[in-house]
């Protein structure tokens, strides 16, 4: 069935150059995040759980904040602030566990997967999270993903009781700006949709690229350097050089890592004995 009042193009267009990652949102006269009107907060979350999923296993939960000293401690962790701030937080997670224990109740077995695992959660992990955050723009809010949650895993592990099988991937917060960032630009579109088969840019491309993309590494009064922002995350003794074994660390804890049979075997909790049977 089709869209019930379809858009034009220059509308979809318009949408989603309005789009921003706004950091900075309205809140209460004490500081304390403002509140979304409950009908909101139901189409937002109606749109995340309306994502597509691999295989009819919905394979991720979201964590929504709502204490503030839990929004404070995750905010800590991740180092962003408007975790505390925003009118509505999330910790977006792949989740395989759910699924297991679907099977473990209707009496099957588990199977061993764990790289398809993170293949299959993180897909709708970002999927239920990019439904959640168009949802809320096309109700007039923005919002932040933010990938800093590699800076804090294993104390996000332990603050959100997160059990194996369930691995954070980003949060994610919305709210009524507060900033109006300039509208960020892109890669060419000739170096990222590719015709049935795959092509390396040339140099005179990625050169291209650079100065396209020069302008999100400005800072002040300093021009941008895209080349060096890239440097700084994905160079030698960058960001993710750091964030690697953390994630690795992660990935062995929760049950998700296929580099080893001993490390990649995840199966279901068993259940603690309750009653009179608890032992």
């Amino acid at each position: 069935m089709s869209a019930p009042h379809p858009l034009t193009p220059e509308q979809v267009t318009a949408f989603y150059d309005a789009h921003r990652t706004v950091r900075l949102y309205r809140t209460q006269l004490d500081g304390s995040p403002l509140p979304l009107l409950e009908a909101h907060l139901e189409a937002i979350l109606h749109a995340a759980q309306r994502a597509p999923t691999d295989a009819t296993a919905q394979l991720y939960s979201l964590i929504r904040l709502t204490r503030p000293e839990v929004r404070a401690q995750a905010a800590a962790l991740t180092n962003n602030a408007h975790l505390a701030t925003a009118s509505e937080a999330f910790v977006v997670c792949a989740d395989v566990r759910r699924t297991a224990r679907v099977l473990e109740v209707s009496g099957r077995a588990a199977g061993h997967w764990p790289a398809v695992a993170v293949h299959f959660g993180l897909g709708d992990a970002v999927m239920a999270g990019t439904n959640l955050l168009t949802a809320a723009e096309l109700l007039g809010y923005q919002g932040c993903w933010i990938g800093g949650v590699l800076n804090g895993l294993d104390g996000l592990l332990d603050l959100l009781k997160l059990p194996t099988g369930v691995l954070p991937f980003a949060a994610l917060t919305i709210g009524l700006p507060a900033e109006a960032p300039p509208q960020r630009p892109r890669v060419p579109r000739p170096l990222v949709i590719h015709t049935n088969e795959y092509h390396d840019g040339t140099p005179e491309q990625l050169h291209e690229a650079v100065a396209v993309m020069n302008p999100i590494a400005a800072r002040g009064d300093k021009p941008g350097d895209w080349a060096r922002l890239l440097g700084a995350y994905f160079g030698v003794g960058g960001g993710m050089e750091g964030r690697e074994p953390h994630l690795v660390a992660a990935l062995k804890r929760q049950g998700l890592w296929a580099g080893g049979e001993e490390e990649g075997t995840w199966r279901p909790a068993q259940p603690e004995p309750t009653g009179e049977n608890a032992g």
